[in-house]
């Protein structure tokens, strides 16, 4: 699912105390693929990740009083790799004006991942939680990019879970916040949503009982089939795929699933941590209590037509602290951002967001 995402979304420097680091980082500014060694990383439930990498790529250069900095880490199985489509001058993020920080989220398969870990290899790499991947970010930013404080943070989907975080976790960190497609707290509908996708994949021969061997099969395309449903709307599949289209359609969905069991443990690590997300029973404080947490500047963007992550918990929470909510209209789902032209409206809050008020996007018309 993390490529048709991809495909749908597709469409649409400092100088720190170690000088080695330092060089490393002015060597980056194109966007290339890079890690910072955290060490030992300490997660919310108490389980340590040894030897711990995280991967992010830069854009763009930190001005001179260090108050362009935008934190934008990856959705649901996303790499970085898939948002430098989304940076440069005009954009969503300008790097002409921002120094844009991509950020791989734990267990995408490029930060340290049950599929890349020596020391912690499939599932004996601990369960983690959408917390731990804002505090490996904070980690990051603090101790090896010598960040204190952020222009905006932003995300889509899963990043805009950590969006969310942010805001909550460390609410004078950033100015601007643009959860996008993202949730507080997943839902009843959510949950069921990554508990049939995590019980598919252990159906799979595969799985082995929790000690994933050799290849995945059946499981995993039986994930991917109920992620695809999910990932639009019944009217949108029914426009865009006819009835003797189906084969050619499935035939795209079994080759998106993966049937190594080091990427299928990372599928399931972050499902697990997108299935617990819930900032008010985290932190044990109310929505009311949540939004006096926020001191960012908030914009919320949601489509109705979400059937992945239910849009509710977003909209309640961006009508209570009074924050603008842009809905995409569009049957496009979960990927209105595909369908909706949403960069300006983001690029536009970046830059000026007194200016944002709520609004409604709607999809145009096919020609």
């Amino acid at each position: 699912m993390r490529n048709l995402f991809a495909l749908a979304l597709l469409l649409l420097l400092l100088c720190g105390n170690n000088p080695a680091q330092a060089q490393a980082r002015e060597a980056i500014k194109d966007g290339a693929q890079q890690f910072a060694a955290l060490g030992d990383f300490k997660l919310q439930g108490g389980a340590v990740v040894h030897d711990f990498r995280l991967g992010y790529r830069i854009l763009g250069k930190l001005n001179a009083d260090r108050s362009n900095a935008i934190l934008w880490p990856t959705w649901l199985g996303g790499k970085t790799e898939d948002l430098l489509q989304f940076i440069g001058p005009g954009k969503v993020v300008d790097s002409s004006k921002y120094f844009v920080i991509l950020v791989d989220s734990i267990s995408n398969g490029i930060s340290t991942s049950p599929s890349n870990s020596a020391s912690q290899p499939k599932m004996k790499f601990p369960s983690i939680a959408i917390r731990d991947m804002v505090e490996s970010e904070h980690r990051f930013l603090t101790e090896f990019m010598q960040i204190t404080h952020l222009r905006a943070v932003m995300g889509v989907s899963m990043g805009g879970m950590q969006t969310f975080e942010w805001a909550v976790a460390y609410p004078d960190f950033m100015d601007l916040s643009i959860p996008i497609v993202g949730s507080p707290q997943s839902t009843s509908y959510d949950k069921l949503l990554w508990t049939a996708e995590i019980d598919a994949m252990k159906l799979d021969p595969g799985w082995n009982n929790g000690n994933p061997t050799g290849t995945f099969t059946r499981g995993v395309v039986l994930s991917e089939e109920i992620g695809s449903m999910n990932l639009t709307t019944p009217g949108y599949r029914v426009n865009h795929t006819k009835p003797e289209e189906f084969e050619k359609l499935e035939t795209e969905i079994k080759k998106d699933a993966s049937s190594d069991p080091g990427a299928v443990c990372d599928q399931i690590r972050q499902r697990e941590a997108i299935l617990a997300h819930d900032i008010y029973r985290e932190f044990g404080i109310s929505l009311g209590e949540a939004v006096k947490r926020v001191h960012s500047k908030m914009l919320v963007i949601v489509s109705w037509q979400d059937h992945m992550v239910n849009p509710a918990p977003a909209v309640e929470f961006g009508q209570v602290l009074g924050a603008p909510i842009v809905d995409l209209e569009s049957s496009c789902g979960h990927i209105s951002t595909a369908c909706v032209s949403v960069g300006p409206v983001v690029a536009d809050f970046l830059d000026n967001p007194a200016s944002a008020h709520s609004e409604t996007l709607k999809e145009s018309p096919k020609k």
